[in-house]
């Protein structure tokens, strides 16, 4: 249904039982998947590429220009938004900065009100970025996470999978998956309760403790540390905490709770 108020340019292309509410504007060759919603006075750029059944909250802004002083409005950017994703109320997503480059939003995510998407950010499936959170260019986010509201996040900075960021907190270094951010640049601990619900085993969880222990109780460095796994096996999850923080060259990893280095690790939760 397309309320006789919309506006929507020729070129768009809308997929089939499309909704697009009262004064809500669709630019360009925006292209719209099946069973979108639309809803009133939201702005879908023309650099958008939407898949299916997607709500797309009141006054949100999706494929704005980014806001970066180098920009030139010349330049063939986008936005890629996958499927189911809820994205409400005034939150912004804009398009990549460069030639050819895209924002990535994946498949059921929830974007709360005025939550902002920056250019070439990559957000990842199943993300909840909560009410007024900010992300700045570049940020990636990896699948499952949870971005209390009022965060937030420097450019580059990475937030790794099935991590959770306590609300008002602030990040200008990585967050390593499958942890607590707080605060400033801090790691309070291990997202416990989240990866319980994902359905990691027991070993899995003592494991990824045991990893964590290492990186962050044993008072070394982060090449100390990554020294040390390297000599033994780890399974696939505690594997990729390892390969998330060797991957932190550019803005380096959040650090422990102040005064808890060196800590002794507690028992695995079961």
């Amino acid at each position: 249904m397309l309320h006789p108020t919309a506006i929507i340019h020729r070129d768009a292309q809308l997929g089939a039982g499309v909704t697009v509410g009262p004064y809500a504007v669709i630019e360009g060759a925006a292209r719209i998947g099946d069973g979108c919603v639309i809803q009133a006075h939201a702005i879908i750029g023309a650099h958008v590429v939407m898949g299916r059944e997607n709500l797309i909250g009141y006054g949100a802004i999706i494929g704005g220009d980014p806001q970066d002083f180098a920009f030139q409005t010349a330049v063939q950017s986008s936005v890629q938004i996958g499927d189911g994703n809820k994205i409400r109320e005034y939150a912004t997503i804009h398009r990549g900065t460069a030639e050819g480059s895209a924002t990535v939003v994946g498949s059921g995510c929830f974007l709360m009100a005025g939550a902002h998407v920056a250019h070439n950010c990559h957000v990842g499936d199943h993300v909840v970025i909560a009410n007024n959170a900010l992300l700045a260019g570049h940020v990636a986010v990896g699948e499952r996470a949870f971005i209390g509201g009022g965060c937030v996040f420097h450019q580059f900075v990475r937030i790794g999978r099935l991590a959770i960021c306590q609300g008002g907190a602030a990040f200008s270094k990585d967050l390593p998956p499958f942890t607590t951010g707080t605060g400033l640049n801090s790691v309070a601990g291990l997202n416990s309760v989240g990866l319980r619900r994902a359905g990691f085993t027991g070993g899995q969880r003592a494991e990824i403790k045991a990893a964590f222990s290492l990186l962050y109780r044993r008072g070394l460095n982060t090449a100390q540390a990554l020294a040390a796994a390297r000599e033994r096996p780890w399974g696939e999850a505690a594997q990729a905490f390892w390969d998330f923080a060797a991957g932190a060259k550019k803005r380096g990893l959040c650090d422990f709770t102040a005064g808890r280095r060196g800590a002794p690790a507690e028992p695995d939760e079961t």
